[in-house]
């Protein structure tokens, strides 16, 4: 996205607070520092009107407050003010709890730089204009204007089309062209929450609902009152809940888990989906009657492959945008223009914005050529946030500051593996190793089919898998 955002960073150890807010600011958004809980709710009530936040990002331990208790605090004030935890491999469970109170999701420490920019343009409460919306390809156009038309009802909308699509940026365009564009719009991922913690946070809970519930919660559905919610990735939501979601629909009513009065609910749906959800339904691995429910207005996203008018309108807009946030004017020369044409992108829009965002790093010049550009979900290498830096092996002599190990390049970057990083090898390797049989790697990997088919999808839309 080109929108500059409003973020909060709250932090206490400085070095990576500094690390973060970096990253943030060097992607084009306006990003502020927080030390503790206490310092984070005083700029949240300085920061309103067109200063207002986007996204809070909270580290999980903290003094005086932790990162839950913050999250209850700007949940008590900021009902739809979104906040993404950060947390380390020993908190999972308390990030777990976090879930459950409201936060969007959680970052594992260590993260590198663009997991980070990615949870960003994913939950932080942006504003989708006219202008983001590049629509050269005539298929572009067409959906555009059924976008626009429906957008002026109340109709429930379901978009549909492969990962990377932009289907959510659709969603977000909209709600800010309809009348409801002063009330909150929120979304929920219905893949990447497990299915334990999907219902309190759609439908929220009452104090001792379960274990861990101490105090009441709303749920997505209360937080977009007056306002838009987006259920993004309905297929994967769990058949067990996929009832009571047709009935909050119906009734527009919800009641939460523990609670025993219905809170009635003024809302507009969207929901989005890269399966053939008609097929779906026939499979019986979703509600008939909620699809129908659901597919009042069915809009269908084409892949870029399928709208190629857009791709080179869409890299120099990407371009464009990354160049600004570095303070420089690049353009995009004709050589790397026909590049960009003549790829299939598998990971559809999300792909090309990542490699613009490559090349505008790479390009040292005024333009970016055919040497800048990157495809195959390669990426630039980086030290993830949060890490450590490697403690120096005791067996090994340390060269001297001159000295250069064999082959190397002089300034060459280095990157350390991430968690995430090493989970996807261990996932596409076990897949190769088992001829591509997903029975045999959930077999071998010990998770379930939601969460393989979950991660897959991811690395198909960063450009990192293709389908054969």
């Amino acid at each position: 996205m080109s929108e500059k955002l409003n973020i909060l960073v709250v932090e206490d150890e400085p070095n990576l607070r500094d690390a973060l807010c970096l990253a943030i600011e060097c992607a084009g958004h306006r990003v502020m520092g927080a030390a503790d809980g206490p310092q984070a709710l005083r700029m949240i009530e300085r920061n309103t009107g067109d200063h207002a936040l986007n996204l809070v990002i909270t580290d999980l331990r903290m003094q005086p407050m932790d990162g839950l208790t913050l999250l209850r605090e700007i949940r008590s004030r900021e009902a739809a003010l979104p906040v993404l935890l950060m947390t380390a491999f020993g908190d999972v469970e308390k990030a777990v709890a976090a879930m459950r109170a409201g936060a969007c999701d959680f970052l594992l420490k260590p993260f590198e730089p663009d997991v980070l920019l990615a949870h960003i343009d994913r939950y932080a409460a942006q504003v989708v204009t006219p202008a983001d919306m590049v629509a050269e390809d005539a298929r572009t156009r067409q959906v555009l204007g059924l976008v626009s038309r429906v957008a002026k009802s109340e109709a429930t909308v379901l978009l549909t089309g492969e990962s990377g699509t932009g289907k959510e940026v659709f969603a977000r365009y909209i709600h800010q062209q309809s009348v409801r564009a002063g009330k909150p719009f929120v979304a929920i991922n219905c893949a990447a929450i497990p299915d334990n913690l999907l219902e309190a946070t759609l439908f929220g809970y009452e104090k001792g609902a379960f274990t861990g519930a101490a105090t009441a919660q709303a749920g997505k559905f209360e937080q977009a009152d007056g306002g838009t919610l987006l259920l993004d990735e309905i297929s994967e939501m769990p058949l067990a809940l996929q009832a009571k979601l047709l009935r909050v629909l119906q009734e527009r009513e919800v009641e939460r888990v523990g609670g025993k009065k219905p809170v009635p609910l003024d809302i507009r749906v969207l929901a989005t989906s890269n399966r053939d959800m008609e097929a779906e339904a026939r499979a019986g691995r979703f509600r008939e009657d909620l699809y129908y429910r659901l597919n009042v207005f069915p809009i269908a996203i084409p892949s870029l492959r399928d709208r190629p008018g857009d791709i080179v309108p869409l890299a120099r807009h990407f371009l464009a945008a990354c160049a600004a946030a570095q303070g420089r004017v690049l353009k995009l020369g004709d050589s790397a223009a026909a590049i960009l044409a003549g790829h299939d992108w598998p990971g559809n829009v999300r792909e090309l914005e990542n490699t613009m965002q490559r090349a505008s790093i790479l390009a040292a010049g005024e333009r970016v050529e055919d040497e800048h550009i990157v495809l195959g979900g390669q990426r630039t290498p980086m030290r993830a946030l949060g890490e450590a830096p490697p403690a120096p092996s005791a067996a090994a002599p340390q060269p001297a500051a001159n000295d250069a190990p064999p082959n190397a390049t002089p300034d060459a970057p280095l990157r350390v593996r991430s968690v995430r990083d090493m989970e996807r090898d261990l996932i596409l390797e076990t897949l190769a190793a088992v001829g591509g049989s997903r029975k045999k790697a959930i077999e071998k990997l010990g998770i379930s089919e939601r969460t393989l088919r979950y991660k897959l999808a991811r690395y198909k839309a960063d450009g990192l898998l293709r389908e054969g």
